[in-house]
């Protein structure tokens, strides 16, 4: 996203280095990527990819070991005082000031940016309302709920009008409601110019809000683009997941290669772990449909009935019961064409090899698909 109107970036990280002490490996390595104003740019990475880091240097809290970063055009670490006046930061966890009401923490705030007291009093009350804060301003915080305070430390962070905000895992362990109406804000501060760069792993909501995303791992840049580019580029067009039994002599990875020879088949994968046979299977060697609740995409009819026919056909090849001392095996693959186009072939191979089909759905690709297949399925 280019900066409009040729104005410069609101954040701009080039080279960015951290290292701690004591440490073998930096915790950001030659980290490099711009916001422009008024963005909601998503920096996303795994537990320990450095995303807090990053953030921890932007807002002056920590100090980078080498490269530079700008904030509203301000140097972070040539003039920290001044590029706290263009920044406003949330972090994971509650720092709130638990001796003052929620009132007293946005004035306080305020004053301490310099805003005048009928100006911060008319900001406090305008933000206590928009937050759904205004019945309890005046409670202490101990009475707040984790979202009433996720709630008030936006708000806190809004009340000197910053040009940039910094959430870090703003929706963290909240509720739906809480979640939806922090969601439902940081979209309003788009529309207000305030230029917003969060981490999240609710890779949902992420997609549906931000403008880019850029997905970091062990400190370093990985891509970076819009959600639908990064989806349509990197996942393929639909997900295709089968849940088989191979052959007493056949092996599974042996049956993954066969499988990702198919034609229209992007790239394929063995997960973890195998889903339980569901009722998918049953339904298809009756040939029912399924309704709206089982997963398949776009494509669905022309699939359903591409699958059921071969299904039926093929019965006793590939939808038997399982043979014993077998393990179910899942396997992914990421499609290039149209799901119906690449079911009856998937089928021939696992007819073909006398593997048992137990359970098959069908998907969207989402961003997070592409975050899995750029940083792994291990936990961090």
């Amino acid at each position: 996203m280019a900066s409009s109107g040729g104005s410069p970036p609101a954040v701009e990280v080039t080279d960015l280095v951290k290292r701690y002490p004591g440490c073998t490996t930096a915790a950001v390595d030659g980290l490099s990527f711009t916001v422009a104003p008024g963005e909601i740019f998503g920096l996303l990475g795994p537990n320990g990819a450095g995303k807090s880091t990053t953030i921890g240097i932007l807002t002056t809290r920590l100090r980078a070991s080498a490269g530079r970063a700008l904030v509203g055009g301000i140097d972070v670490v040539g003039d920290p005082v001044a590029a706290r006046a263009q920044l406003a930061v949330v972090p994971q966890h509650n720092n709130l000031d638990r001796s003052l009401t929620p009132r007293q923490n946005l004035l306080y705030h305020a004053a301490y940016h310099g805003v005048g007291r009928a100006v911060r009093n008319a900001r406090a009350d305008a933000l206590l309302d928009r937050f759904g804060l205004t019945d309890r301003a005046d409670k202490r915080i101990e009475a707040y709920s984790g979202g009433m305070v996720q709630r008030l430390m936006i708000a806190r962070a809004l009340i000197h009008e910053p040009a940039v905000l910094f959430l870090d895992e703003p929706t963290n362990g909240l509720d739906p409601q809480s979640r939806r109406l922090i969601w439902s804000r940081i979209r309003e501060m788009r529309g207000r110019g305030v230029t917003v760069v969060l981490t999240t792993h609710q890779m949902n909501a992420a997609a549906a809000l931000v403008d880019r995303v850029g997905i970091v791992d062990h400190g370093r840049l990985l891509t970076l683009d819009t959600p639908g580019n990064l989806v349509k580029g990197l996942a393929g067009r639909s997900i295709l997941d089968l849940t088989v039994t191979p052959a007493a002599l056949d092996e599974p990875d042996e049956l993954l290669r066969a499988l990702s020879e198919v034609s229209g088949v992007r790239k394929s994968e063995r997960l973890a772990a195998a889903a339980p046979p569901g009722a998918v299977a049953a339904k298809l060697r009756s040939g029912l449909g399924l309704g709206g609740g089982s997963g398949f995409g776009a494509g669905a009819p022309a699939a359903l009935t591409a699958l059921t026919a071969l299904a039926r056909e093929r019965a006793v090849a590939t939808l038997a019961p399982d043979p014993g001392g077998r393990e179910r095996v899942r396997i992914r693959l990421h499609l290039a064409a149209d799901p119906a186009a690449v079911l009856g072939p998937a089928l021939t191979v696992l007819t073909t090899r006398l593997a048992t089909l137990t359970d098959v759905h069908i998907a969207e690709p989402s961003l997070e698909d592409v975050f899995i297949g750029l940083t792994g399925r291990d936990p961090r």
